[in-house]
């Protein structure tokens, strides 16, 4: 009952899956998102909305087109997607008001058996969805919980103001650092204090880089592409079809900014760590 309806032309099925229920004598209500409407927002500039062409733009594999199995999991394939390129965090902001309408038990530990021990960030959001604060780790349940351990004055103000945590993984720490950046810069939470990056500008040396490293599940790479010298943004992919064809690649990117600060937190890390490869095209 407290779940949230995702489709493509979200208004279609809930008139039919209404109609059906109420068949059977049943009131079928349920709040919906419709992939369509977000891609609109979200992916702006592609020729055709209908899930075929916009899964074909985007490198989605789609069986059984126009079955239930065929389409749905590609709107879970598209939706993963759009939740990624939502940097303002619109779509999780309207779920946790749909979904956590009353009050948390005083114990803020009620809350950790939702969260994942993987790579991410978190978000802390008050009664009206707003977010309070955003955080990272490389275990999101520890994280937090440390959070909630701190005694600070400032700490203390936090966690009675919290209500709801959301998350989304991101696989490995690049990632979860470009996003954390961009996200504070974007939603501006109360209690993060603000980026203030202490680099120096760097180059690299010309280049077209597509950087590939794990992601959020087992057979899903994360894809960093650089053009031309300048960052472009990532995704996640699981078809080296979308990583080796550039112009769905494009696509498929969350632009990002093409600042000092994340061309010296990809440099940096190149420079500390292995990836899985790195592809000059």
């Amino acid at each position: 009952a407290d779940c949230i309806l995702v489709a493509h032309n979200a208004s279609f099925d809930g008139r039919i899956l209404a109609t059906e229920f109420k068949r059977l004598g049943y009131d079928f209500h349920r709040k919906t998102l419709c992939t369509v409407e977000l891609s609109k927002k979200l992916i702006p500039d592609v020729s055709s909305y209908k899930l075929g062409n916009l899964c074909k733009s985007l490198g989605i594999p789609l069986s059984s087109r126009h079955r239930a199995d065929g389409d749905a999991l590609a709107t879970v394939q598209l939706f993963k997607l759009l939740l990624n390129k939502d940097t303002s965090k619109v779509i999780v902001k309207e779920a946790v008001k749909s979904n956590n309408q009353r009050e948390l038990a005083p114990k803020l530990r009620a809350i950790l058996d939702d969260l994942p021990s993987n790579t991410g960030l978190f978000y802390l959001h008050n009664g009206s969805s707003n977010i309070l604060y955003i955080g990272k780790g490389k275990n999101i349940r520890k994280t937090v919980n440390q959070l909630f351990l701190r005694t600070s004055a400032k700490a203390k103000v936090l966690q009675n103001k919290v209500t709801s945590v959301s998350y989304e993984e991101t696989g490995n720490e690049l990632i979860a650092k470009l996003k954390y950046i961009e996200e504070i810069n974007l939603n501006n939470p109360d209690f993060n204090y603000p980026n203030r990056p202490n680099y120096t500008n760097i180059d690299f040396s010309n280049a077209n880089l597509i950087v590939i490293d794990k992601g959020r599940t087992l057979g899903e790479k994360s894809v960093l592409l650089i053009e031309n010298n300048e960052f472009k943004g990532f995704c996640f992919s699981n078809l080296s079809y979308q990583v080796n064809n550039i112009e769905v690649l494009k696509n498929l990117i969350s632009p990002m900014e093409n600042s000092v600060d994340n061309r010296n937190i990809i440099k940096k890390y190149l420079q500390q760590n292995k990836v899985e490869e790195i592809i000059r095209f």
